[in-house]
Protein backbone atom coordinates (compact mmCIF):
# COMPACT_ATOMS: atom_id res chain seq x y z
CA UNK A 1 0.00 0.00 0.00
CA UNK A 2 1.23 3.45 -1.27
CA UNK A 3 0.75 5.97 1.55
CA UNK A 4 2.39 8.59 0.16
CA UNK A 5 1.54 9.52 -3.37
CA UNK A 6 -0.64 12.52 -3.22
CA UNK A 7 -0.33 12.74 0.60
CA UNK A 8 2.71 15.11 0.85
CA UNK A 9 2.53 18.02 3.63
CA UNK A 10 0.81 21.31 2.59
CA UNK A 11 -0.28 23.91 4.16
CA UNK A 12 -3.60 22.57 5.37
CA UNK A 13 -1.87 19.51 6.85
CA UNK A 14 1.26 20.51 8.49
CA UNK A 15 2.19 23.37 11.12
CA UNK A 16 5.84 23.78 12.69
CA UNK A 17 5.03 23.20 16.37
CA UNK A 18 6.06 26.57 18.25
CA UNK A 19 4.58 27.58 21.60
CA UNK A 20 3.50 31.26 19.85
CA UNK A 21 -0.02 29.83 19.40
CA UNK A 22 -0.48 28.63 23.18
CA UNK A 23 -1.08 32.60 23.67
CA UNK A 24 -3.06 32.98 20.27
CA UNK A 25 -5.59 30.88 21.64
CA UNK A 26 -5.92 31.82 25.59
CA UNK A 27 -6.25 35.31 23.98
CA UNK A 28 -9.42 34.34 21.79
CA UNK A 29 -10.66 32.10 24.20
CA UNK A 30 -10.07 33.37 27.68
CA UNK A 31 -9.95 37.18 26.86
CA UNK A 32 -10.48 38.78 29.96
CA UNK A 33 -9.09 35.96 32.05
CA UNK A 34 -5.97 37.19 34.35
CA UNK A 35 -2.63 36.19 32.64
CA UNK A 36 -0.43 38.40 34.29
CA UNK A 37 -0.69 39.68 37.93
CA UNK A 38 2.51 41.99 39.46
CA UNK A 39 1.99 44.37 42.32
CA UNK A 40 -1.37 45.93 41.90
CA UNK A 41 -1.09 45.07 38.24
CA UNK A 42 -4.01 42.84 36.87
CA UNK A 43 -3.50 42.51 32.88
CA UNK A 44 -6.14 39.97 30.97
CA UNK A 45 -5.13 37.78 28.25
CA UNK A 46 -6.44 40.06 25.90
CA UNK A 47 -3.89 42.88 26.56
CA UNK A 48 -0.89 40.44 26.92
CA UNK A 49 -1.57 39.27 23.63
CA UNK A 50 -1.43 42.96 22.28
CA UNK A 51 1.76 43.84 24.36
CA UNK A 52 3.48 41.00 23.08
CA UNK A 53 2.44 42.14 19.12
CA UNK A 54 3.43 45.73 19.88
CA UNK A 55 6.75 44.46 21.30
CA UNK A 56 6.88 42.03 17.69
CA UNK A 57 6.12 45.12 15.29
CA UNK A 58 8.42 47.55 17.49
CA UNK A 59 11.43 45.28 16.95
CA UNK A 60 10.89 44.25 13.14
CA UNK A 61 10.26 48.00 12.61
CA UNK A 62 14.53 48.61 14.12
CA UNK A 63 15.64 46.02 11.64
CA UNK A 64 15.32 43.21 13.72
CA UNK A 65 13.84 39.43 12.03
CA UNK A 66 15.05 36.28 11.77
CA UNK A 67 18.46 34.87 13.22
CA UNK A 68 18.71 37.82 15.20
CA UNK A 69 19.29 37.86 19.14
CA UNK A 70 17.70 40.07 21.62
CA UNK A 71 18.71 39.45 24.82
CA UNK A 72 16.92 40.04 28.17
CA UNK A 73 18.31 41.19 31.53
CA UNK A 74 15.43 41.07 33.69
CA UNK A 75 13.85 39.54 36.90
CA UNK A 76 10.44 37.52 36.95
CA UNK A 77 8.00 40.93 35.87
CA UNK A 78 5.69 41.03 33.48
CA UNK A 79 8.27 42.48 30.32
CA UNK A 80 9.95 39.22 30.76
CA UNK A 81 7.06 37.11 30.09
CA UNK A 82 6.20 39.63 27.01
CA UNK A 83 9.81 38.86 25.82
CA UNK A 84 9.24 35.18 25.61
CA UNK A 85 6.36 35.94 23.17
CA UNK A 86 7.20 39.12 21.37
CA UNK A 87 10.65 37.96 20.63
CA UNK A 88 9.85 35.28 18.43
CA UNK A 89 6.91 36.83 17.49
CA UNK A 90 9.98 39.00 15.13
CA UNK A 91 11.23 36.06 14.06
CA UNK A 92 14.44 36.79 16.45
CA UNK A 93 15.85 34.57 19.14
CA UNK A 94 15.14 35.42 23.03
CA UNK A 95 18.38 34.96 24.98
CA UNK A 96 17.41 35.62 28.78
CA UNK A 97 20.45 36.58 31.11
CA UNK A 98 21.05 35.26 34.61
CA UNK A 99 20.71 38.90 36.53
CA UNK A 100 23.22 38.07 38.99
CA UNK A 101 25.93 37.83 36.84
CA UNK A 102 28.95 39.49 36.41
CA UNK A 103 29.47 42.37 34.18
CA UNK A 104 32.58 40.43 32.04
CA UNK A 105 30.30 37.66 31.99
CA UNK A 106 27.85 39.50 30.66
CA UNK A 107 29.51 40.82 28.33
CA UNK A 108 30.59 38.23 26.72
CA UNK A 109 27.00 36.40 26.13
CA UNK A 110 26.15 39.66 24.40
CA UNK A 111 28.90 39.43 21.68
CA UNK A 112 29.02 35.58 21.83
CA UNK A 113 25.17 35.67 20.86
CA UNK A 114 25.71 38.75 18.75
CA UNK A 115 22.72 40.88 20.40
CA UNK A 116 21.02 43.29 18.06
CA UNK A 117 19.34 44.65 21.52
CA UNK A 118 19.05 44.44 24.96
CA UNK A 119 16.06 44.75 27.41
CA UNK A 120 17.02 45.34 31.09
CA UNK A 121 15.41 46.26 34.13
CA UNK A 122 16.60 49.51 35.73
CA UNK A 123 17.68 47.49 38.76
CA UNK A 124 20.32 45.61 36.99
CA UNK A 125 21.70 49.08 34.43
CA UNK A 126 24.91 49.78 36.71
CA UNK A 127 26.24 45.85 35.92
CA UNK A 128 25.13 46.45 32.28
CA UNK A 129 27.16 50.00 31.96
CA UNK A 130 30.24 47.67 32.79
CA UNK A 131 29.55 45.45 30.62
CA UNK A 132 28.66 47.64 27.21
CA UNK A 133 31.69 49.66 27.77
CA UNK A 134 33.90 46.43 27.10
CA UNK A 135 32.27 45.33 24.04
CA UNK A 136 33.39 47.07 20.60
CA UNK A 137 29.76 46.95 19.05
CA UNK A 138 27.52 47.66 22.12
CA UNK A 139 23.83 46.40 21.39
CA UNK A 140 20.77 49.21 21.52
CA UNK A 141 19.24 49.63 25.00
CA UNK A 142 15.41 49.28 26.12
CA UNK A 143 14.91 50.32 29.87
CA UNK A 144 11.90 48.72 31.66
CA UNK A 145 11.16 50.57 34.40
CA UNK A 146 8.91 48.61 36.93
CA UNK A 147 6.97 50.24 39.65
CA UNK A 148 8.01 47.11 41.77
CA UNK A 149 11.38 47.55 41.42
CA UNK A 150 13.67 48.72 44.65
CA UNK A 151 14.28 52.10 45.68
CA UNK A 152 18.14 51.85 44.90
CA UNK A 153 16.88 51.32 40.93
CA UNK A 154 14.96 54.85 40.53
CA UNK A 155 16.87 56.97 38.32
CA UNK A 156 19.09 54.78 36.88
CA UNK A 157 19.82 55.14 33.17
CA UNK A 158 21.69 54.53 29.90
CA UNK A 159 19.62 56.71 28.26
CA UNK A 160 17.96 53.99 26.06
CA UNK A 161 14.42 53.71 24.80
CA UNK A 162 11.75 53.27 27.60
CA UNK A 163 9.96 49.66 27.07
CA UNK A 164 6.42 51.71 27.30
CA UNK A 165 7.55 54.07 24.31
CA UNK A 166 8.82 50.92 22.45
CA UNK A 167 5.58 49.57 23.03
CA UNK A 168 3.41 52.53 22.22
CA UNK A 169 5.29 52.55 18.61
CA UNK A 170 4.38 48.97 17.91
CA UNK A 171 1.81 47.76 15.41
CA UNK A 172 -1.48 46.08 17.48
CA UNK A 173 -2.18 44.66 14.17
CA UNK A 174 1.40 43.78 13.20
CA UNK A 175 1.31 40.09 11.19
CA UNK A 176 3.56 38.25 13.22
CA UNK A 177 5.93 35.33 12.16
CA UNK A 178 5.39 31.51 12.55
CA UNK A 179 8.53 30.09 12.56
CA UNK A 180 9.66 28.95 8.61
CA UNK A 181 10.84 25.29 10.55
CA UNK A 182 9.97 23.85 13.91
CA UNK A 183 13.43 23.42 14.11
CA UNK A 184 14.35 27.10 13.66
CA UNK A 185 15.64 28.62 17.08
CA UNK A 186 13.24 30.49 19.49
CA UNK A 187 15.77 31.16 22.22
CA UNK A 188 19.49 31.28 23.72
CA UNK A 189 20.67 29.99 26.93
CA UNK A 190 24.21 30.02 28.37
CA UNK A 191 25.03 27.89 31.13
CA UNK A 192 26.37 28.65 34.28
CA UNK A 193 30.25 28.68 33.01
CA UNK A 194 31.45 26.73 36.22
CA UNK A 195 34.49 25.60 33.88
CA UNK A 196 35.55 28.11 31.01
CA UNK A 197 33.24 30.71 29.17
CA UNK A 198 29.71 29.81 29.84
CA UNK A 199 28.44 27.80 26.48
CA UNK A 200 25.20 28.81 24.26
CA UNK A 201 22.54 26.08 24.27
CA UNK A 202 19.90 26.92 21.44
CA UNK A 203 16.43 26.01 22.10
CA UNK A 204 14.10 25.48 18.44
CA UNK A 205 10.24 25.86 18.42
CA UNK A 206 9.20 22.18 18.41
CA UNK A 207 11.18 21.47 21.78
CA UNK A 208 9.70 24.22 23.50
CA UNK A 209 6.12 23.49 22.42
CA UNK A 210 6.62 19.85 23.52
CA UNK A 211 7.89 20.89 27.05
CA UNK A 212 6.16 23.19 27.48
CA UNK A 213 3.04 20.45 26.80
CA UNK A 214 4.91 17.76 29.08
CA UNK A 215 5.30 20.26 31.84
CA UNK A 216 1.20 20.50 31.93
CA UNK A 217 0.98 16.78 32.12
CA UNK A 218 3.78 16.30 34.59
CA UNK A 219 2.60 18.58 36.80
CA UNK A 220 -0.78 17.96 36.34
CA UNK A 221 -2.13 21.28 35.29
CA UNK A 222 -5.77 21.69 34.63
CA UNK A 223 -7.78 24.99 33.16
CA UNK A 224 -6.34 28.35 34.79
CA UNK A 225 -3.93 27.31 37.13
CA UNK A 226 -2.13 30.00 39.29
CA UNK A 227 1.54 29.84 38.98
CA UNK A 228 4.13 31.59 41.42
CA UNK A 229 6.86 32.81 39.70
CA UNK A 230 9.95 31.66 42.03
CA UNK A 231 11.81 29.99 39.65
CA UNK A 232 14.04 32.57 37.78
CA UNK A 233 12.66 33.04 34.05
CA UNK A 234 16.12 33.48 32.59
CA UNK A 235 16.53 29.82 33.65
CA UNK A 236 16.04 27.44 30.76
CA UNK A 237 13.34 29.73 29.84
CA UNK A 238 12.04 29.33 33.30
CA UNK A 239 11.54 25.81 32.36
CA UNK A 240 9.68 26.88 29.73
CA UNK A 241 6.99 27.72 31.72
CA UNK A 242 5.98 31.27 30.70
CA UNK A 243 4.61 29.53 27.68
CA UNK A 244 3.13 26.00 29.54
CA UNK A 245 0.96 28.55 32.06
CA UNK A 246 -0.68 30.30 28.84
CA UNK A 247 -1.10 27.06 27.04
CA UNK A 248 -3.69 26.22 29.83
CA UNK A 249 -4.71 30.00 30.16
CA UNK A 250 -3.52 30.41 33.54
CA UNK A 251 -2.26 33.68 35.67
CA UNK A 252 1.33 34.21 35.83
CA UNK A 253 1.75 35.58 39.49
CA UNK A 254 4.90 37.80 39.02
CA UNK A 255 7.74 38.10 41.79
CA UNK A 256 11.12 40.19 41.62
CA UNK A 257 12.76 38.25 44.65
CA UNK A 258 12.06 35.57 46.85
CA UNK A 259 11.32 36.18 50.37
CA UNK A 260 9.55 33.44 52.55
CA UNK A 261 6.85 35.89 53.60
CA UNK A 262 5.91 37.36 50.16
CA UNK A 263 5.50 34.08 48.98
CA UNK A 264 2.68 33.16 51.67
CA UNK A 265 0.94 36.06 50.97
CA UNK A 266 0.87 35.64 47.53
CA UNK A 267 -0.08 32.45 47.66
CA UNK A 268 -2.74 33.09 50.03
CA UNK A 269 -4.39 35.74 48.33
CA UNK A 270 -3.92 34.37 44.67
CA UNK A 271 -4.74 31.58 45.30
CA UNK A 272 -1.57 29.79 44.24
CA UNK A 273 -1.90 26.42 42.68
CA UNK A 274 1.82 25.63 41.43
CA UNK A 275 5.02 26.77 42.09
CA UNK A 276 8.71 25.58 41.10
CA UNK A 277 12.17 25.92 42.73
CA UNK A 278 15.20 24.42 43.92
CA UNK A 279 15.46 23.20 47.25
CA UNK A 280 16.55 26.62 48.97
CA UNK A 281 13.31 28.10 48.11
CA UNK A 282 11.30 25.21 49.93
CA UNK A 283 13.74 25.64 53.06
CA UNK A 284 12.81 29.12 52.56
CA UNK A 285 9.36 28.75 53.05
CA UNK A 286 9.83 26.12 55.65
CA UNK A 287 12.07 28.73 57.99
CA UNK A 288 9.69 31.61 57.55
CA UNK A 289 8.65 32.54 60.89
CA UNK A 290 5.32 31.15 61.98
CA UNK A 291 3.52 34.88 62.27
CA UNK A 292 4.77 35.60 58.77
CA UNK A 293 2.93 32.38 57.15
CA UNK A 294 -0.44 32.21 56.21
CA UNK A 295 -3.13 29.80 55.59
CA UNK A 296 -3.23 28.13 52.04
CA UNK A 297 -6.33 27.63 50.55
CA UNK A 298 -5.93 24.07 49.14
CA UNK A 299 -2.36 22.85 48.23
CA UNK A 300 0.13 23.89 46.29
CA UNK A 301 2.10 21.81 43.93
CA UNK A 302 5.70 22.23 44.33
CA UNK A 303 7.81 21.30 41.52
CA UNK A 304 11.46 21.17 42.68
CA UNK A 305 14.63 20.11 41.00
CA UNK A 306 17.95 21.87 40.59
CA UNK A 307 19.45 19.60 42.96
CA UNK A 308 18.64 16.67 44.53
CA UNK A 309 16.28 17.43 47.52
CA UNK A 310 17.19 16.38 51.23
CA UNK A 311 14.62 13.67 52.35
CA UNK A 312 14.12 15.82 55.23
CA UNK A 313 13.49 18.62 53.54
CA UNK A 314 11.05 16.71 51.03
CA UNK A 315 9.59 14.72 54.04
CA UNK A 316 8.58 18.56 55.94
CA UNK A 317 6.89 20.07 52.95
CA UNK A 318 4.55 16.82 52.55
CA UNK A 319 3.86 17.90 56.19
CA UNK A 320 3.49 21.21 55.93
CA UNK A 321 0.17 20.63 53.55
CA UNK A 322 2.77 20.65 49.86
CA UNK A 323 2.36 18.41 47.09
CA UNK A 324 5.89 18.34 46.33
CA UNK A 325 6.95 16.79 42.09
CA UNK A 326 10.43 15.74 41.96
CA UNK A 327 11.71 16.68 38.24
CA UNK A 328 15.56 16.91 36.65
CA UNK A 329 16.85 18.39 33.93
CA UNK A 330 19.53 20.27 32.45
CA UNK A 331 19.56 23.47 30.56
CA UNK A 332 20.74 21.01 27.43
CA UNK A 333 17.33 19.55 27.85
CA UNK A 334 14.71 22.73 28.01
CA UNK A 335 14.84 22.45 31.93
CA UNK A 336 12.63 19.53 33.62
CA UNK A 337 12.90 16.35 31.22
CA UNK A 338 12.96 13.52 34.01
CA UNK A 339 9.95 13.14 36.47
CA UNK A 340 9.04 11.14 39.70
CA UNK A 341 5.59 9.61 38.74
CA UNK A 342 3.99 8.94 42.00
CA UNK A 343 2.17 5.70 42.69
CA UNK A 344 -0.91 5.91 44.47
CA UNK A 345 0.13 3.14 46.51
CA UNK A 346 2.94 4.79 47.60
CA UNK A 347 0.86 6.39 49.89
CA UNK A 348 0.18 4.30 52.45
CA UNK A 349 4.19 3.82 52.73
CA UNK A 350 5.50 5.37 56.34
CA UNK A 351 6.41 9.01 55.82
CA UNK A 352 10.31 7.90 55.79
CA UNK A 353 9.87 5.48 53.37
CA UNK A 354 7.84 8.33 50.63
CA UNK A 355 10.53 10.73 51.04
CA UNK A 356 13.21 8.05 50.30
CA UNK A 357 11.07 6.80 46.91
CA UNK A 358 10.37 10.94 46.53
CA UNK A 359 14.40 11.55 46.11
CA UNK A 360 14.49 9.65 43.25
CA UNK A 361 14.98 11.94 39.83
CA UNK A 362 12.11 9.26 38.17
CA UNK A 363 11.78 8.29 34.71
CA UNK A 364 11.16 10.27 31.00
CA UNK A 365 9.10 13.14 30.73
CA UNK A 366 6.10 11.93 27.75
CA UNK A 367 7.88 14.55 25.58
CA UNK A 368 11.34 13.10 25.98
CA UNK A 369 11.96 9.66 23.94
CA UNK A 370 14.87 8.66 25.68
CA UNK A 371 16.23 8.19 29.05
CA UNK A 372 18.84 5.34 30.10
CA UNK A 373 22.05 5.26 32.72
CA UNK A 374 24.87 3.53 30.73
CA UNK A 375 28.21 2.92 30.76
CA UNK A 376 29.75 5.71 29.09
CA UNK A 377 32.85 4.09 27.90
CA UNK A 378 30.79 0.82 26.39
CA UNK A 379 27.25 2.91 25.81
CA UNK A 380 25.77 0.07 27.37
CA UNK A 381 22.84 0.41 29.84
CA UNK A 382 24.12 -0.98 33.38
CA UNK A 383 21.94 -3.40 35.20
CA UNK A 384 18.46 -1.94 37.12
CA UNK A 385 19.82 -3.12 40.40
CA UNK A 386 19.87 0.70 42.18
CA UNK A 387 23.93 0.07 43.01
CA UNK A 388 25.81 0.18 39.64
CA UNK A 389 26.96 3.70 38.69
CA UNK A 390 26.19 5.04 34.88
CA UNK A 391 25.90 7.95 33.05
CA UNK A 392 22.45 9.74 32.17
CA UNK A 393 22.15 10.27 29.09
CA UNK A 394 19.14 11.31 26.47
CA UNK A 395 17.87 11.13 23.30
CA UNK A 396 14.65 13.17 21.85
CA UNK A 397 12.95 16.38 20.62
CA UNK A 398 13.50 17.96 24.04
CA UNK A 399 17.29 17.88 24.03
CA UNK A 400 18.97 21.21 22.60
CA UNK A 401 20.08 22.03 18.90
CA UNK A 402 23.19 22.19 20.25
CA UNK A 403 25.50 24.85 21.16
CA UNK A 404 26.07 27.84 19.78
CA UNK A 405 29.32 28.06 17.73
CA UNK A 406 31.02 25.52 19.04
CA UNK A 407 30.66 22.37 16.79
CA UNK A 408 33.41 20.05 19.17
CA UNK A 409 31.52 20.41 22.21
CA UNK A 410 28.50 19.57 20.41
CA UNK A 411 30.03 16.24 18.84
CA UNK A 412 31.31 15.67 22.16
CA UNK A 413 27.73 15.85 23.74
CA UNK A 414 26.32 14.06 21.63
CA UNK A 415 28.85 11.40 21.05
CA UNK A 416 27.00 7.63 20.56
CA UNK A 417 23.87 9.34 19.46
CA UNK A 418 22.72 10.28 22.97
CA UNK A 419 23.02 13.40 24.98
CA UNK A 420 25.63 13.16 27.95
CA UNK A 421 24.56 14.78 30.86
CA UNK A 422 27.64 14.07 32.85
CA UNK A 423 25.59 13.23 35.48
CA UNK A 424 26.05 10.16 37.90
CA UNK A 425 23.24 7.79 39.12
CA UNK A 426 21.70 4.51 39.19
CA UNK A 427 18.55 2.88 37.90
CA UNK A 428 16.14 0.92 40.17
CA UNK A 429 14.51 -2.48 38.88
CA UNK A 430 11.01 -0.57 38.72
CA UNK A 431 13.36 1.87 35.48
CA UNK A 432 13.08 4.86 38.02
CA UNK A 433 17.32 6.31 38.39
CA UNK A 434 18.50 8.54 41.36
CA UNK A 435 21.21 10.77 40.95
CA UNK A 436 24.31 10.04 43.08
CA UNK A 437 26.82 12.44 41.84
CA UNK A 438 28.21 14.75 39.09
CA UNK A 439 31.05 12.65 37.26
CA UNK A 440 33.37 15.78 38.63
CA UNK A 441 31.81 15.53 41.96
CA UNK A 442 32.77 11.39 43.27
CA UNK A 443 35.50 11.52 45.83
CA UNK A 444 37.71 9.08 45.24
CA UNK A 445 39.59 7.96 48.68
CA UNK A 446 41.35 5.26 49.11
CA UNK A 447 40.27 3.63 45.68
CA UNK A 448 36.84 3.92 46.74
CA UNK A 449 34.15 6.02 45.18
CA UNK A 450 31.80 8.38 47.49
CA UNK A 451 28.87 10.09 46.81
CA UNK A 452 28.82 13.55 47.84
CA UNK A 453 25.47 13.75 47.68
CA UNK A 454 25.28 10.68 50.05
CA UNK A 455 27.31 12.58 52.64
CA UNK A 456 25.46 15.54 52.69
CA UNK A 457 22.06 13.59 52.70
CA UNK A 458 23.23 12.14 56.06
CA UNK A 459 24.42 16.03 57.22
CA UNK A 460 20.58 17.03 56.41
CA UNK A 461 19.38 14.11 59.11
CA UNK A 462 21.09 16.98 61.43
CA UNK A 463 18.71 18.66 62.72
CA UNK A 464 21.20 21.53 62.91
CA UNK A 465 21.88 21.42 59.33
CA UNK A 466 20.27 24.09 57.23
CA UNK A 467 23.07 23.33 54.01
CA UNK A 468 25.31 21.08 53.02
CA UNK A 469 27.95 20.50 50.60
CA UNK A 470 30.39 18.03 50.00
CA UNK A 471 33.52 18.34 48.14
CA UNK A 472 36.95 15.73 47.43
CA UNK A 473 39.68 17.55 49.41
CA UNK A 474 43.46 16.07 48.37
CA UNK A 475 44.70 14.27 51.21
CA UNK A 476 48.56 12.50 51.21
CA UNK A 477 47.29 8.96 52.45
CA UNK A 478 43.82 8.73 50.97
CA UNK A 479 44.47 10.90 47.68
CA UNK A 480 40.89 12.63 48.52
CA UNK A 481 38.54 12.37 51.48
CA UNK A 482 35.09 14.35 52.02
CA UNK A 483 35.24 18.32 53.21
CA UNK A 484 31.74 19.68 54.30
CA UNK A 485 30.47 23.16 54.44
CA UNK A 486 27.82 23.58 56.42
CA UNK A 487 25.78 26.15 57.11
CA UNK A 488 23.37 25.95 60.78
CA UNK A 489 19.73 26.91 60.84
CA UNK A 490 18.95 30.11 62.61
CA UNK A 491 20.00 29.82 66.21
CA UNK A 492 20.94 26.21 66.58
CA UNK A 493 24.62 24.91 67.08
CA UNK A 494 26.44 21.92 66.39
CA UNK A 495 30.56 21.30 66.29
CA UNK A 496 32.63 19.56 63.64
CA UNK A 497 33.27 16.71 66.24
CA UNK A 498 29.69 16.11 66.40
CA UNK A 499 28.80 16.17 62.76
CA UNK A 500 31.09 14.16 61.97
CA UNK A 501 30.37 11.64 64.50
CA UNK A 502 26.74 11.83 63.81
CA UNK A 503 27.19 11.16 59.78
CA UNK A 504 29.51 8.26 60.96
CA UNK A 505 25.81 6.76 62.65
CA UNK A 506 24.58 6.79 58.98
CA UNK A 507 27.30 6.29 56.82
CA UNK A 508 30.74 3.77 56.21
CA UNK A 509 33.44 5.60 58.50
CA UNK A 510 35.08 6.45 55.47
CA UNK A 511 32.64 8.11 54.29
CA UNK A 512 32.20 10.71 56.65
CA UNK A 513 33.65 14.21 56.39
CA UNK A 514 37.45 14.53 57.72
CA UNK A 515 36.41 17.96 57.64
CA UNK A 516 33.76 20.66 58.44
CA UNK A 517 33.88 24.27 57.55
CA UNK A 518 30.88 26.46 58.89
CA UNK A 519 29.83 28.90 56.69
CA UNK A 520 27.35 30.18 53.85
CA UNK A 521 27.59 28.01 51.45
CA UNK A 522 27.60 29.95 47.89
CA UNK A 523 24.69 29.61 44.96
CA UNK A 524 24.11 30.45 41.92
CA UNK A 525 20.70 32.69 41.62
CA UNK A 526 18.46 29.29 40.89
CA UNK A 527 19.45 27.96 44.27
CA UNK A 528 22.22 25.29 43.09
CA UNK A 529 25.47 24.89 45.00
CA UNK A 530 28.50 26.49 43.29
CA UNK A 531 31.04 23.37 44.50
CA UNK A 532 33.20 24.73 41.15
CA UNK A 533 34.35 27.89 44.23
CA UNK A 534 34.37 25.28 47.16
CA UNK A 535 36.39 22.96 45.12
CA UNK A 536 38.74 26.11 44.58
CA UNK A 537 38.68 27.12 48.24
CA UNK A 538 39.69 23.66 49.48
CA UNK A 539 42.55 23.71 47.12
CA UNK A 540 44.17 27.21 48.00
CA UNK A 541 44.04 26.28 51.87
CA UNK A 542 45.74 22.61 51.28
CA UNK A 543 49.14 22.24 52.24
CA UNK A 544 50.14 18.72 51.74
CA UNK A 545 50.51 18.48 55.23
CA UNK A 546 49.44 14.29 55.94
CA UNK A 547 45.68 14.29 58.08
Amino acid sequence: MDFETGLGRNPANFQPLTPLLFLERAAAVFPDHIAVVHGALRRPYRSLRERCVRLASALAARGIGRGDTVAALLPNIPEMVECHYGVPMAGAVLNTINTRLDAATIAYILTHGEAKLVIADREFLPVLRVALAQMPSPPLVVEVDDAEAPDSARGNTLGGTDYEALLAGGDPGFAWLMPRDEWDAITLNYTSGTTGQPKGVVYHHRGAQLLATGNVLSSGMGRHPVYLWTLPMFHCNGWCFPWTVCAVAGTHVCLRAVRGATMWELMAEHGVTHMCGAPVVMATLLDTPAEAKRALPAPVQFVVAGAPPPEAVLAAMRAAGFAVLHVYGLTECYGPSVVNEWHAEWDALPAADQARLMARQGVRYLALEGLEVMDPAAMRPVPADGATLGEVVMRGNVVMKGYLKDEAATAAAFAGGWFHTGDLAVKYPDGYLQLKDRSKDIIISGGENISSIEVEEALYRHPAVAVAAVVAKPDERWGEVPCAFVELKPGATASEAELIAFCRQHLAGFKAPKQVVFTEVPRTSTGKIQKHMLRGQVRASYSGVPN
